[in-house]
C-alpha cells in the first residue's frame, strides 16, 4: 500500500562519505524514507546510510539515465512522493515546508525550485531551476550517459525556496569529477546520443541539445563559455570564486572536445 502525503528520498552513490552525513542528517526528520541505490562504494558511504537507517541496495553503475530509471521502476519505492536529491545537496528548511505544504495538492504531479551552487566553500550568485519532486510513477528519465533529465506525466509547480548544491570539498576533487563526465559526455557526442532531440528550432531542451552537438564548430567557443557564466550569468559579483569558476566550466568543454577527438581518431585507427 501507497503511504498518502508522504515522500522518500532517492540517492544514487558512489564513494561519497564525505558527503553522506550532511545530507542523512538533512533528510532524517523529514523523509519518511530513504533510499540509496550505490554503485559498489569502497569507502564508508553504505555503513553511513545504513547508521542512518536508510533502505539500500547494490548495482553496478552503467550510466545516469538508466541507473535512475532501474531505480524507478524495480525498487519497491512505497510512499505517493519521492525526491531525487545528490549526496552533495541538503534542503533548505523554507524548502522543506514548502514541498510538504504542496503534497497536499492533487493537481499537480511533480515540483521544481531553484539550486544555489557553493564553491570555495562559498554561495555563487547563480541559480538553477530542476525538478526533483514528483509522484511515485508520474516520471521516467531520459536515456541519457549523462546529464539526465526526468520527464514527469503531469503539471509540474514551480517553488521559489532553495536547494543548496555543496559542488566539491576541494579543487581536486572537483575536477576528478569532472574528468569523468566529460568523458561521458565525449562518448555522448561520439556516439550521437542525447537528453532530447537537437533541434536548433524545437523547445528550450531541444535548442540546448543542438548548440552542445555543434559546440566544438562555433569560433572563440571557450573564450564564449567563459564570458556566459562570468558575465551572463553575473558570476562576476562573486568575486575571485565566481572568476574561477567561470575558467573551469571552460575548460571542462575543452577536455569534452579533446576527449571526442581522441574517441574518433582511435575509432578511425581501429578501422585501418
Amino acid at each position: 500500500m501507497v503511504s498518502r502525503k508522504s515522500i522518500s528520498a532517492l540517492m544514487i552513490t558512489k564513494n561519497e562519505a564525505h558527503n553522506m552525513e550532511r545530507v542523512l542528517q538533512n533528510l532524517s526528520s523529514w523523509a519518511d524514507e530513504i533510499i540509496v541505490l550505490d554503485s559498489y562504494s569502497i569507502d564508508q558511504t553504505c555503513a553511513i546510510a545504513k547508521k542512518h537507517g536508510a533502505r539500500l541496495y547494490k548495482r553496478k553503475f552503467d550510466n545516469f539515465g538508466s541507473h535512475w530509471n532501474y531505480f524507478l521502476n524495480q525498487i519497491d519505492i512505497k510512499t505517493e512522493w519521492v525526491i531525487k536529491i545528490d549526496p552533495d545537496e541538503i534542503l533548505s528548511d523554507e524548502l522543506k515546508l514548502a514541498i510538504k505544504t504542496n503534497m497536499s495538492d492533487d493537481n499537480i504531479a511533480a515540483m521544481s525550485f531553484p539550486r544555489l551552487l557553493f564553491f570555495f566553500g562559498k554561495p555563487l550568485n547563480i541559480k538553477q531551476r530542476i525538478t526533483r519532486v514528483w509522484r511515485n510513477g508520474s516520471a521516467h528519465f531520459t536515456n541519457a550517459i549523462v546529464n539526465e533529465h526526468v520527464i514527469v506525466n503531469g503539471k509540474t509547480k514551480s517553488l521559489n525556496d532553495l536547494m543548496l548544491h555543496f559542488d566539491s570539498p576541494s579543487l581536486e576533487h572537483w575536477r576528478e569529477k569532472q574528468n569523468r563526465y566529460s568523458s561521458m559526455e565525449a562518448i555522448a557526442l561520439a556516439k550521437n546520443q542525447f537528453a532530447y532531440r537537437p533541434s536548433l528550432f524545437g523547445t528550450k531542451d531541444e535548442r540546448r541539445m543542438w548548440l552542445k552537438k555543434h559546440f566544438r564548430f562555433l569560433p572563440g567557443r571557450f573564450l564564449i563559455i567563459f564570458m556566459y557564466y562570468y558575465v551572463v550569468k553575473g558570476l562576476f559579483l562573486s568575486g575571485y570564486s565566481g572568476y574561477v569558476f567561470s575558467r573551469l566550466r571552460a575548460d571542462v568543454m575543452r577536455y569534452r572536445e579533446y576527449k571526442y577527438y581522441e574517441l574518433k581518431n582511435r575509432t578511425k585507427a581501429n578501422l585501418v
